[in-house]
């Protein structure tokens, strides 16, 4: 288990950690686009802050509510030996890893019933409606999944026997890797080849966030690609530059607001899913 001090210090600077890193991805950003997203640095500023409001009505929710209720089911799970961790004396280091990786595959999972369940999905659209994603867009979902999520992660401690320190760690390095693949940025690609074998790199996760359904509905790994290799949802595109991003029938301004983002798990779909214009981006 990771040792009480080590989990505040965690804690303490990991806000700090995560503010950095924004800054150091909003320079990359500008300095090397992937794509030409916004006409003015007041069209980038507007947009920012529309993901950055939702980002923290999430935040303060699972700081309010949630965070006290995991570590409260983790202290419990671990005080009675109960949850599949917690039934062997696994070394420290070992019972990491094998956390972070089943904490890892449960988040593909919940991706991938996102984008299966059309309840979820109308909550799960507000993320993929962003035609203009930048690294603002790691922190744009709708209260209402982030909400679900939470809950569903009471009886995963439990059931996984889930130390509070190793959520707060395998959430730290997520918060790390979805700020960097959502960053409209791409790696050269000779690295870009390289490194999407062992973390879900920009261009493997602009693919995810393409108009094209089929390329839609793959690539839901979060932090390691290897679920996405194992359970057969991988795709690649070799120039990701070219990927057209966003939703059909979700580009107006009025849908893109705070207000209209809140409101569109209630509004209907231009068409069936399966019915959306599949053409490939020009």
């Amino acid at each position: 288990m990771i040792p009480n001090d080590s989990i505040e210090t965690l804690l303490k600077w990991r806000g700090a950690a995560s503010l950095g890193w924004l800054v150091v991805l909003l320079a990359w950003e500008s300095v090397a686009p992937c794509y030409g997203l916004f006409r003015s640095g007041s069209d980038r500023g507007r947009h920012a802050v529309r993901n950055l409001v939702l980002a923290l009505v999430n935040g303060l929710a699972i700081a309010l509510i949630f965070a006290g209720l995991w570590r409260s089911v983790a202290t419990w799970a671990e005080d009675n030996h109960f949850g599949l961790l917690n039934q062997l004396p696994w070394p420290d280091g070992v019972r990491w890893v094998a956390a972070v990786l089943l904490l890892d595959v449960w988040t593909y999972a919940w991706h991938r019933i996102n984008h299966r369940v059309p309840l979820l999905w109308r909550l799960h659209r507000v993320h993929h409606t962003d035609a203009q994603m930048d690294v603002t867009t790691a922190n744009r979902f709708h209260l209402g999944e982030i909400v679900l999520s939470s809950v569903l992660r009471i009886p995963l401690i439990l059931l996984l026997g889930i130390g509070f320190g190793e959520l707060v760690l395998y959430e730290t390095l997520l918060q790390v890797v979805v700020q960097w693949q959502h960053a409209n940025i791409a790696l050269p690609p000779r690295w870009e080849r390289v490194v999407r074998w062992c973390l879900v790199t920009p261009g493997l996760h602009k693919v995810h966030h393409s108009r094209h359904q089929p390329e839609t509905d793959s690539n839901y790994a979060s932090l390691l690609p290897i679920w996405d290799f194992l359970f057969r949802s991988l795709k690649f595109r070799d120039r990701p530059e070219e990927i057209r991003l966003g939703l059909d029938g979700f580009d107006t301004p009025e849908q893109q607001s705070v207000l209209g983002l809140a409101k569109l798990p209630f509004r209907r779909d231009p068409a069936p899913r399966d019915e959306i214009s599949p053409s490939l981006p020009r």
